[in-house]
């Protein structure tokens, strides 16, 4: 458990490290602060249980909240947090689980590439590192997880406004969880992939959303 608390620390310092070397060759006139809300649903991956548990394929719902920075027009950063609620399938014992996660995440605004579409549509793509915490519900209550994880996304986003956009996202969340051992610590408990779908608003706090 100690090493698990050191090496939790040391992911947080380079989350914190990411930010400020990045902050530190951005450009004030090009710094973009956004606010993000999303909603949606979520898909586990099968392996991440053990033998005789099965979540339901589609499952609601998925939270995400984030705050980003974008340094250039094209690139930043954000920092996002996200909940998940995982629900047994009929013929698997009955379990809940609360999923979850802190990501700091690189952010690519691909939209100026994109020549061939309409004003107001814009693709940015997402990833980084970040720690996945595993909380079961009922009767496994005890068998929490904590692990390293690394996700990956698209955005498509659609600007209502010159600050305000409404967006899909994609995103898929690579567990890298160790195996339960015994098998009995991951009755009710999860330590695999997850891809979610959301649909959610972004509202640019400094400047115009896709302004040069």
């Amino acid at each position: 458990m100690k090493s698990f608390f050191a090496n939790y620390r040391f992911y947080c310092l380079i989350i914190g490290f990411l930010f400020i070397v990045v902050d530190s060759f951005g450009q004030s006139e090009a710094s973009r602060w956004k606010g993000q809300f999303a909603i949606g649903i979520n898909s586990p991956s099968s392996s991440g249980f053990v033998p005789g548990f099965e979540a339901k394929p589609i499952n609601f719902p998925t939270i995400n909240l984030g705050v980003q920075r974008m340094f250039r027009p094209q690139y930043g950063v954000k920092l996002d947090y996200g909940f998940n609620r995982i629900a047994n399938n009929g013929d698997s014992p009955y379990f809940k689980i609360n999923y979850s996660r802190i990501n700091a995440q690189f952010v690519y605004d691909a939209t100026t590439l994109m020549t061939f579409l309409p004003t107001h549509i814009g693709i940015v793509g997402h990833a980084g590192p970040g720690m996945s915490f595993i909380k079961p519900l009922s009767d496994y209550a005890d068998n929490k997880n904590i692990f390293f994880n690394v996700m990956a996304g698209i955005e498509f986003h659609y600007a209502i406004t010159r600050t305000f956009s409404a967006y899909l996202d994609t995103s898929y969340i690579f567990g890298f969880g160790g195996d339960f051992d015994p098998v009995t610590e991951g009755y009710g408990s999860f330590n695999g992939n997850l891809l979610t779908v959301t649909v959610g608003v972004s509202i640019s706090l400094s400047g115009c959303y896709f302004c040069e």
